[in-house]
Order: C-alpha cells, then structure tokens, then sequence
C-alpha cells in the first residue's frame, strides 16, 4: 500500500508539473506574432522559461514613452457558463491595469502612440494539451483551458492555464523589435462547474508585467 501511495503521489507530482510549464508548444502558437521563427527558448527575469526574442540592434535607450495597446483575445473568445463575458472583459482589463502599473515604475506611459515611444501589443492567446492517464484537455477557443488534474489525494480539480503572446514596435518605424510568448498556471477550481474569474489568474498576469518591466531594465543596463 505504502509503494502504490508513493507512486500515486509521483504520478501526480509529474502530472502538475507538466500542467505547470511557461513554455508554449509550437503548434499551439495563435498566429497572432509576425515571425516565430525567430523565438528562441529563453530565461525570464524572474527565472521561468518563455520563447522570446530581442532584436541584436534594439537600442533601447531611444524610447522615452511606452504606449500600451489594449490588450486582447487572440483567436476571438467564445464566452460561455463557464467563462462568461464579464470574466473576459475583467481578464484583458486587469491585463492592461498590471501593465500600466509596472511599465510606469520606469518610464513614462504614452497616451497615444508616438515616434520616440515603444509600443506594446499584448494578446492572450489558445492553448490546449492533454495530460496522461486522463481525458484530453477541455479545449475551449478563448485561449484559457481547464484541465482535469489528478490530485495525490485522488480529487480531480479544473487546473487554469492563460497563455499570452506580444509584439514590442518601434513607434517611428512601425518596425517589430522584440516578441514573446509564454504561459502560466492560474488558480485550481474546484469542479468543472465553478465559474472562473479574472482573480483565479491575476497572479499570473502580474509575473508576466512585472517581467517586462524587468526585462526593461535589464536591457536599459547592457547600453
């Protein structure tokens, strides 16, 4: 009893870690970036993997503005019981809200787009997988999935993945200069009849701000 217990709770460790990656698979990209040949597997400032990449000639120093575009569903949602409209509304609002707040610790938020700003382009964007051992991932078109995922009690709980996908462009040239894609693991619900909320993924959403503004500063320091 004590072996299949043991191998029960590591059954379940590597299930939720799979659940857990940051990392998008290719073919879940939503199309929304302009080249993903160019992403590269990378090290977040906050030490999670994302595919991303920077252009080598980005002079940084050149944008006194950021302009954030806002942010949007990628492909088109499909609200429903479990994700109604007010949940997407609240998502991409909060998104815009974290960006706001954390962009704003280091350089000034344009109001509209100019030459000497740089202009960000977020998404929230599909994602699907499936877990071993159960049913495939409930994929539903509005770039969040809820996941049967087996506890180590034997429970299954709704595991929440959000995934996001955006374009950093230069506001003189309209060139891109920078793209990442990258998802996280919200809050666990309950059952698959919990309605979910933009709270059970606002943790998510401010690593994925906080990150930029991270990134931000790492490259003002290289010039």
């Amino acid at each position: 009893m004590t072996k299949r217990l043991a191998i029960s709770l590591l059954t379940a460790s590597l299930l939720l870690s799979g659940c857990a990656s940051t990392l998008v698979e290719p073919a879940q990209y939503s199309g929304f970036l302009q080249d993903y040949s160019r992403l590269s597997e990378q090290t977040s400032p906050s030490g999670v993997k994302v595919a991303r990449w920077v252009d080598p000639n980005l002079d940084i120093s050149r944008y006194t503005q950021v302009y954030i575009e806002p942010s949007q569903f990628h492909p088109r949602p499909q609200p429903n019981s479990r994700i109604p409209q007010t949940t997407l509304n609240d998502v991409t609002r909060y998104y815009d809200q974290a960006l706001r707040r954390e962009l704003s610790k280091v350089i000034s938020i344009a109001d509209s787009p100019t030459s000497s700003a740089l202009i960000i382009r977020p998404a929230i964007t599909a994602v699907s997988a499936q877990t071993e051992g159960l049913q495939p991932y409930e994929v539903i078109p509005i770039a969040l999935v809820l996941a049967a995922a087996t506890t180590a009690a034997g429970q299954r709980d709704q595991a929440v993945e959000i995934a996001t996908e955006a374009s950093f462009v230069d506001g003189g040239s309209s060139k891109v200069v920078a793209e990442v894609v990258r998802k996280g693991a919200g809050t666990n619900l309950e059952n698959s009849k919990q309605v979910l909320n933009a709270s059970d993924v606002k943790p998510v959403i401010d690593g994925w701000a906080s990150d930029m503004r991270l990134s931000l500063e790492q490259l003002r320091a290289k010039r």
